[in-house]
C-alpha cells in the first residue's frame, strides 16, 4: 500500500458542512455554556441574521439544539443554543492508518495472527450482544437477523440467502476493504470471530463456520451450519 494513500485523512462519515457552518459547531461545542446568536455572531464577525441561519441549520440537522432563555428581565427571551451531545467533531481521521499500523503488527508479529484475530473477534461479538433473557430461545432465524442487522450497521450490506440448505450471509460491501485485502487472515477471520461470539452470546442453534473473503470483487460470504443446541455462551467456537 502506497504511504500518501494511507496518510490521506479518511472521508468525512457526518452530515457535509460548509466552512462557516462547521465553525459555528466548533464553538458551541467548546462553550461551556449554552450561547446566543449575538454571541456567535461577535466571535465570527458575522451578521446576527447570517449567525442565526447557520444555527437554526444545525438544529435541521440534529446537530444542535435550541431552547428560549428564562428569564425575568423585560424584554423578548433570546434563543440559545448548544451543541448536540453525538455532534461530529471538526478535524482530519486517519483511522485507516491506524488499523493498518495495528493490523500489519499482528500479521507479522505474532505467531498464529489468525488464531489471535479470532479470539479477539468472538470476544467482541459476546460483548456487542445483549444476551437473552433465562429460558428465552432464540432461533437460528432470530439469529440471522441480528447478525444482518449488526453486519448492516457496520456497512457490509448484507443479505441473508439458503443455499441448498446452507444458511449463508452475502456481504455485498466490505468497509474494510482496503485491509483486507492485504491482510485476510487478520481482518476477515476478526469477522468471522464477531459472528460466531454473537451466536455464542444469544446462544443460538447456529454456527458460523467460514468466511470465504473476495470470491467475487465486492462479495464476501460468510456460512453458517445449525447445530443441535446452542454453544453456551461465554465459550469460544472451534
Amino acid at each position: 500500500m502506497e504511504r500518501q494513500e494511507l496518510m490521506r485523512p479518511d472521508p468525512p462519515t457526518g452530515p457535509v458542512l460548509g466552512d462557516r457552518r462547521t465553525q459555528v459547531l466548533a464553538l458551541l461545542q467548546a462553550a461551556a455554556e449554552p450561547a446566543t446568536v449575538g454571541q456567535i455572531a461577535d466571535q465570527l464577525g458575522l451578521h446576527p441574521n447570517t449567525a442565526r441561519f447557520h444555527l437554526d441549520g444545525l438544529v435541521e440537522q440534529g446537530l444542535a439544539h435550541r431552547e428560549t432563555e428564562q428569564r425575568e428581565l423585560p424584554g423578548r427571551p433570546r434563543a440559545l443554543y448548544t451543541a448536540s451531545a453525538d455532534s461530529p467533531r471538526s478535524g482530519q481521521r486517519s483511522y485507516r492508518l491506524l488499523a493498518e499500523i495495528l493490523t500489519s503488527y499482528l500479521a507479522t508479529r505474532t505467531k498464529q495472527p489468525g488464531r489471535a484475530a479470532l479470539e479477539a473477534g468472538e470476544a467482541w461479538g459476546r460483548f456487542l450482544t445483549d444476551r437473552p433473557a433465562p429460558f428465552h430461545h432464540v432461533d437460528a432465524s432470530a439469529a440471522t437477523r441480528h447478525l444482518v442487522g449488526f453486519l448492516d450497521e457496520m456497512g457490509f450490506a448484507p443479505e441473508a440467502v439458503t443455499v441448498q440448505r446452507e444458511r449463508q450471509i452475502l456481504l455485498r460491501q466490505c468497509p474494510f476493504r482496503e485491509i483486507a485485502e492485504e491482510h485476510r487472515e487478520v481482518v476477515c477471520t476478526l469477522h468471522l470471530g464477531l459472528m460466531r461470539g454473537m451466536l455464542a452470546e444469544l446462544d443460538a442453534p447456529l454456527q458460523a463456520t467460514h468466511l470465504d473473503p473476495f470470491v467475487e470483487p465486492n462479495l464476501c460470504v460468510a456460512r453458517f451450519t445449525k447445530t443441535a443446541t446452542g454453544p453456551r455462551a461465554g465459550t469460544r467456537a472451534q
